[in-house]
């Protein structure tokens, strides 16, 4: 099958699509934009997380069908071209990175948080990541990144 859709601004047709092929793979595989990981396939982890018409999703519980004619927005996709989001800005800044698996779905579903709420508390924030797995870390440098990203947006 033939999909059309908007990713990140862009309108994209990616042919031979087959029926199960899911969208993090169509991003990942066919596309090229790698941001999205591929960790548990469950929509248990996070880490695929991307935005579909302005809403959160894990991109491996989505068909890659489904987003005929819909939007999709990576962790790619929030920078400015090599300006950074403010939110991949925090992350790198508060050292909320290591290994990196996790980091791009945390920042799409942190990002998200700060844009419906501009200043979450330690419990908001929490809960927004909550779906969010790390291994690495143990999650304050990733809430000091919300924190600063969120400071960041209330200073302007």
């Amino acid at each position: 099958m033939r999909v059309t859709f908007d990713v990140n601004g862009s309108q994209e047709t990616v042919d031979n699509v087959w029926e199960g092929e899911s969208l993090l793979y169509m991003l990942r595989e066919r596309m090229g934009l790698p941001g999205s990981k591929n960790a548990c396939e469950q929509g248990e982890c996070g880490s695929c997380t991307v935005y579909l018409d302005g809403t959160p999703v894990c991109s491996c519980l989505v068909a890659a069908g489904q987003v005929q004619d819909r939007s999709v927005r990576t962790v790619e996709g929030l920078a400015k071209g090599a300006k950074l989001d403010p939110m991949q800005e925090a992350f790198v800044e508060a050292g909320a990175v290591q290994c990196g698996f996790c980091t791009p779905g945390l920042i799409v579903q942190a990002h998200d948080l700060i844009q419906r709420n501009p200043n979450p508390s330690d419990v908001e924030i929490r809960e927004a990541l909550a779906g969010n797995l790390c291994r690495c870390t143990g999650y304050e440098k990733i809430l000091d990144a919300v924190r600063l990203a969120a400071a960041r947006k209330a200073d302007k």
